[in-house]
């Protein structure tokens, strides 16, 4: 089997707003033009055997300061936990939970310069991957000055939803993980349980979504729904099939922003798209040189097309455009960014 053509190439990936003129500018000269609150599902209840702890960093990843935390306060990673990474690039507030037996050491523990503690409040149950709601951004574009233009395509944006693709930092610093996944792929290793090969695996899955989200805008598909599509229900998280019978009906929630497709990471246990949509996404894996059978050993899922665009504004300032908005847990700021900018991602981490 020969191995395709597999680089990252997101110039070649299309923005919903191509017919808008973008507006350039510079993004995370500083730390402070680049601002994310996360957003929790629910505020700590205030009693519980663990202590949320509300921290607002600069200069340092979540995964530092988790690590200077455990250390002065003597605890194992797996009793602490926390929501998503944050950036270390930019100024974000996070709430990580440590156990109520090790409270009593944290006034004895010296943060990272840059690390300040706003708040805490216990809660019966420690932080898990994925318990936030969303995160809110306020991010300056520096040196943009087309305040009208920036409006337009977030409102696009608000209207038809946020294109949902993976970013570069999904493929490896050189964007070579995918090509290292379709040969573990295609040798018959998706089974491994090796976690380099999992995330390769996992690099390859999400090129496809990639490649399949990317086929949807080129072919006029991105708001359409098709007989078969697995939609995504943005009010509860849940996922059904559209069936073409259902097609209009789904074709009216979909207009609204109630609902949207979603695209395959290819693999076993996961929601099948029929009859129309399996046809495209066929097509996806044949232009890659693959076939469903090749994923049965790894686990799949699905990811919406796209994401609401929330709460946003648009602010001029002298030093460029102050962009303000919310999105919910899992979508990628960067990505509201090249829509502007119609350049490369720039390095982020999605919470």
């Amino acid at each position: 089997m020969a191995e395709p053509y597999l680089e990252v190439d997101f110039a070649h990936y299309p923005v919903l707003t191509a017919d808008l003129p973008a507006v350039p500018g510079r993004v995370k000269e500083h730390d402070e033009d680049f601002v994310v609150d996360e957003v929790p599902t629910a505020p700590p209840a205030g009693e519980g055997d663990h202590l949320h702890v509300l921290l607002k960093k600069r200069g340092w990843t979540t995964k530092v300061v988790v690590d200077r935390l455990r250390e002065g306060l003597g605890i194992a990673e797996d009793d602490m936990g926390w929501a998503g990474l944050k950036d270390r690039h930019a100024i974000t507030t996070q709430w990580i939970s440590i156990p109520r037996a090790a409270v009593a050491g944290l006034a004895g523990v010296a943060l990272p310069e840059g690390v300040e503690l706003l708040d805490r409040a216990y809660h019966p149950t420690k932080l898990q991957e994925g318990h936030l709601a969303g995160n809110r951004f306020r991010i300056l574009l520096r040196g943009a000055t087309d305040a009208a233009g920036a409006e337009r395509i977030l409102t696009r944006l608000a209207e038809q939803g946020v294109p949902n693709y993976y970013g570069p930092q999904r493929f490896g610093r050189d964007g070579k993980n995918p090509a290292f996944g379709w040969k573990l792929i295609a040798k018959g290793r998706g089974r491994s349980k090796n976690w380099r090969d999992k995330f390769q695996i996992n690099a390859l899955q999400s090129l496809f979504f990639n490649d399949w989200l990317a086929l949807r805008l080129e072919r006029g598909l991105y708001a359409t729904m098709l007989a078969g599509d697995v939609a995504h229900k943005f009010a509860s998280g849940g996922k059904f099939l559209v069936g073409a019978d259902e097609l209009a009906e789904a074709q009216e929630r979909a207009a609204k922003l109630e609902i949207c497709a979603t695209g395959p990471l290819f693999g076993r246990k996961y929601h099948e798209a029929m009859d129309a949509a399996r046809v495209l996404e066929d097509e996806v894996l044949a232009a890659r040189g693959l076939g469903r059978e090749h994923f049965v050993g790894s686990p799949g899922s699905r990811r919406p097309s796209k994401w609401p665009l929330g709460d946003w504004s648009v602010e001029a300032t002298p030093d460029g455009l102050w962009l303000s908005f919310y999105l919910p847990r899992g979508a990628y700021a960067t990505a509201v960014l090249r829509e502007l900018t119609r350049s490369d991602f720039p390095e982020e981490t999605n919470a």
